[in-house]
């Protein structure tokens, strides 16, 4: 995907589903969603294990579906293998956008995800491009 397209997403997207939180503060995905609050975007956390929690201000969900308002974007902390359901589940709930994180690959998901009208993002992580981009908001 080029520069101007993640831009554009970047942009675009105000809700993000955050699949594979973590309650642990040393984890890529804590560190990842406490910059995309600070960001301004709205961060649901999803994680069967944490459900009903609170993560950062935020109300743990168990599952994409559980979440009762619309996602732009699926933010994807699981491995390779896990990314296939997390994508069906995201074009269940109609997202926007399938983000897969830094070493996240699956291209059979990728190929699905398209399909149903998804722009992905493979093996990037959106912290990282905010940065590079120039996009960083500094509060």
């Amino acid at each position: 995907m080029k520069d101007n397209e993640i831009l554009a997403v970047l942009q675009q997207v105000k809700t993000i589903a955050l699949v594979g939180a973590s309650d642990k503060p040393a984890r890529d995905s804590y560190k990842v969603m406490a910059f995309l609050l600070a960001q301004g975007y709205q961060v649901i956390p999803v994680s069967p294990k944490l459900a009903g929690e609170t993560l950062l201000g935020q109300r743990v969900y168990a599952s994409l579906k559980d979440i009762p308002i619309t996602i732009d974007m699926v933010d994807v902390f699981r491995n390779s293998d896990a990314a296939y359901e997390v994508a069906e589940e995201a074009i269940a709930i109609k997202a926007k956008v399938l983000w897969l994180q830094i070493g996240v690959v699956n291209h059979q998901a990728e190929k699905m995800a398209q399909r149903a009208g998804l722009n992905v993002i493979m093996d990037l992580c959106p912290k990282i491009e905010i940065r590079r981009l120039g996009l960083e908001k500094s509060y």
